[in-house]
């Protein structure tokens, strides 16, 4: 039988996601199978307390979970809820993120740009990654060669000689408008193409290569040139716009360009002192903890942080005490605690 989900996170039903997130970083520290390696209890223990943190984290899944316990989930009544999806243009704008400068160029004739979210690990977020993306867009015909036209001949347009806007009056004010007959594009095309009907584009899956530097964060973005949809006929294709979003790790939490981390010790390592080693992206690193730690005791490992795009040195690591509450313990036991 499954233990209930707060008994595995060890919280209150009351807890907050702040709270849900501390004790599953708590959690993954003690029992995550790169610090047990061989060790199955350990790596189901940590299988467990993934399993709960997914669901109490998930506003939905967790009213769910909250109603109807384990059968929520087992006879389809979970799901729903969820984070939605953030609208990039309320976050962004038209302007890209402050690490690479510039904005986006807003010619009416040329191709839309594309805004593609690239999902990173921590690691490859403060490391770099290059990953291969396969985006759907509008491609340039090669039948017609994004002419539109079936035997490649094009026409001036008459109704606007070639400028694609006409002029008219309206009252005392003159107006200019896309021209009707060719659509602004100064051109017309008599004997459409059969392959795009005349658009020049037709649907096609673009893959790209593209490489993140070290050290992005979520919201960063990278703008390529020239790699959006493909434009009209004669008309330059738009930018392609590609913002990171980091996943939520098991052990480290990130704040700005530190990282922070927590570290639970027994009793007796609080009490006596111990040498204690704690996870680092890089490898594991030993702290010294003096006798008489409590919890909130927090250890500063320079160096072992984020190496940011916007600097040359990574900033630091915090690690934070947390001492192990006993459980089940005798009577003898609990008055020497005392």
């Amino acid at each position: 039988m499954k233990r209930d989900y707060y008994e595995v996170l060890g919280v209150p039903r009351t807890a907050s996601d702040e709270e849900l997130k501390k004790a599953y970083r708590r959690c993954a520290m003690k029992y995550h199978p790169d610090r047990n390696p061989g060790d199955a209890a350990a790596e189901g223990a940590f299988k467990e307390c993934k399993e709960a943190y997914e669901v109490l984290s998930d506003a939905g899944k967790r009213r769910a979970y909250d109603a109807n316990g384990h059968a929520a989930f087992e006879h389809g009544m979970g799901g729903g809820g969820g984070r939605p999806t953030p609208d990039m243009n309320d976050i962004f704008g038209d302007i890209i993120g402050t690490i690479f400068g510039g904005g986006k160029a807003r010619g009416a004739r040329r191709g839309a740009d594309i805004d593609y979210v690239m999902e990173l690990d921590l690691e490859e977020a403060v490391g770099g990654v290059e990953k291969r993306i396969e985006i759907p867009s509008l491609a340039e015909c090669d039948t017609c060669n994004g002419s539109g036209s079936e035997d490649g001949k094009v026409e001036t347009c008459a109704t606007c000689q070639g400028h694609g806007q006409v002029r008219f009056q309206r009252g005392i004010f003159a107006m200019q408008q896309a021209c009707p007959e060719c659509g602004g594009r100064g051109q017309v095309v008599r004997n459409p193409c059969r392959k795009c009907h005349g658009q020049g584009r037709v649907e096609d899956e673009q893959v790209l290569s593209v490489k993140m530097p070290a050290g992005v964060d979520s919201g960063d973005r990278i703008r390529l040139n020239g790699e959006g949809e493909a434009g009209p006929p004669g008309t330059p294709p738009g930018d392609l716009y590609v913002e990171v979003r980091v996943r939520e790790h098991d052990i480290f939490g990130r704040d700005g360009d530190d990282l922070h981390c927590e570290v639970p010790i027994r009793i007796s390592q609080a009490a006596l002192g111990d040498t204690v080693n704690v996870p680092t992206l890089g490898g594991e690193a030993e702290i010294r903890m003096p006798a008489e730690s409590q919890t909130g005791k927090t250890f500063r490992l320079r160096g072992n942080g984020v190496r940011s795009v916007r600097s040359r040195a990574p900033r630091d690591l915090y690690c934070r005490v947390v001492v192990e509450r006993p459980v089940n313990l005798s009577a003898e036991q609990r008055e020497l605690l005392e």
